[in-house]
């Protein structure tokens, strides 16, 4: 995630909520609904395992595009797979309560070409990677933008590539046009996340991010709401206690095109970041650490996916091939 300019020349807040328009109902799914009603609830993170979401089972494919190795994952015959939900349009549940969104059939379309049963782990995204690498789920795939500091912890495969947008309340009262706009204002995002580093010169942007920009600038730093969950941090929005919720685009264009009477996207999309399924590495430093025998079979099903098309159709369906990639 670049976030030291804002692009120009590039896809707009507008045409993005555009795009994403086509895959939004008159009826906001359940996630989106409760994220503008209900009070928001700033909570630490829990303690107690992921929730495994039971999804219906692929039909296996024919001859599998390469073999699992003994031992690869956690279950026989299944790929444990580790999203925080809701997420949406990458990861949601539908009417009926079940998992869906371009990630989901992306990890979904993964496993039949494994020959394996997916389940999807439900997980807090600040401990997605603990949970990973404690055997909790066999990989990630949680619209995860790959950075230097999530690189030391599991090995991730490209396979996305999404910007980030800022969400105002319609109208967009403080003016938010620029990131040193916020300056001295507030923010929300989820915990563990790209925008939560850059808002709090964490991680990758430690010593930078927007604090260094505000202080280059004379302004006043901007206050931080963190929150659990992302739902959580759109509420902070909603009840109007920060001036933006922050998150990958796909995300922030989804929220405005479904409440366009409450929310809208500011600015210009920010530079968009390389998304990653992330696998354990099996060392306590992957930095340079090559992929795991679980982590080449998951690149060889995406791989394949890609090109064979089934790739592009999912990210079609869901109207997200401005973020395709070519290969892993």
């Amino acid at each position: 995630m670049h976030i030291n300019k804002w692009m120009l020349g590039t896809l707009s807040v507008g045409a993005m909520a555009a795009v994403l328009s086509a895959c939004a109902t008159s009826t906001p799914s359940p996630e989106a609904t409760q994220a503008v009603t209900a009070a928001p609830q700033v909570t630490e993170a829990p303690t107690a395992a992921p929730t495994e979401v039971p999804t219906e089972a692929p039909t296996a494919a024919p001859t599998p595009v390469a073999a699992i190795p003994d031992g690869a994952v956690a279950f026989k015959g299944k790929l444990m797979v580790c999203s925080d939900l809701p997420y949406p349009p990458l990861e949601f549940y539908d009417e009926n309560g079940n998992p869906t969104g371009s990630d989901i059939e992306i990890a979904m379309e993964i496993g039949n070409r494994l020959g394996l049963e997916v389940r999807i782990v439900n997980s807090v995204f600040d401990t997605i990677i603990a949970a990973v690498n404690s055997g909790k789920c066999d990989i990630i795939v949680s619209d995860q933008n790959i950075t230097t500091d999530r690189q030391k912890q599991v090995s991730m495969i490209k396979y996305f590539s999404a910007g980030q947008s800022m969400v105002a309340a319609k109208g967009n009262p403080s003016k938010i046009n620029t990131p040193t706009d916020l300056c001295g204002l507030s923010a929300a995002a989820e915990s563990g996340t790209t925008e939560a580093d850059y808002l709090n010169a964490t991680g990758d942007y430690a010593g930078a991010g927007l604090p260094a920009e505000c202080t280059k600038a004379g302004k006043p730093p901007v206050t931080v709401v963190v929150t659990q969950k992302d739902t959580d941090a759109l509420l902070q929005l909603q009840s109007g206690k920060v001036a933006v919720y922050f998150a990958d685009t796909p995300v922030a264009a989804y929220y405005t095109v479904q409440h366009p009477d409450q929310f809208e996207l500011v600015g210009q999309v920010i530079d968009p970041a390389d998304v990653g399924i992330s696998v354990p590495c099996g060392k306590e430093d992957c930095t340079g650490a090559p992929l795991s025998p679980l982590g080449e079979v998951i690149k060889a099903a995406l791989t394949s996916m890609i090109n064979d098309g089934a790739y592009g159709k999912i990210l079609d369906k869901w109207n997200l091939s401005s973020g395709a990639v070519t290969a892993p």
